[in-house]
């Protein structure tokens, strides 16, 4: 697991390989990551868009906006949480992800909330740093 604690939000992920989505023999290799965002605010906040910045094994760089987070916009009272899994396809059995999320304050008030790096690795990858 991978957790980062920003203006008052704390975003866990944890990332897995799915051998039964990948097809090594063609270069394409399939993660899930599965997030979990926590308002530690006192105020309700609202999950407005995202980023990602998504790089493989060869230092190829991809970035992803979009709003919301599997088609939704999730808000959250003080306290509570909200949960999804999504997944990410890859040509080389390695990498790495991290981001944002822009949120929005009751009052109105934008700000983001740090998504950590984390490592996508197929169980026999290598291991390299990017």
């Amino acid at each position: 697991m991978y957790t980062a604690v920003t203006n008052g939000v704390r975003v866990t992920v944890t990332p897995s390989y799915l051998e039964e989505q990948s097809r090594p023999e063609e270069g394409r290799y399939f993660f899930a990551y599965t997030v979990e965002i926590v308002n530690l605010n006192p105020e309700r906040v609202r999950l407005r868009d995202r980023y990602w910045r998504i790089v493989d094994g060869h230092g190829r760089v991809q970035e992803v906006h979009g709003a919301g987070v599997v088609g939704q916009q999730p808000v959250l009272g003080p306290g509570e949480m909200f949960t999804y899994t999504s997944g990410c396809p890859l040509d080389t059995p390695d990498g790495t992800m991290q981001g944002h999320y822009r949120m929005e304050r009751g009052e109105g008030e934008v700000f983001e909330a740090e998504i950590p790096a984390f490592s996508l690795d197929a169980p026999d990858a290598r291991r390299s740093l990017h």
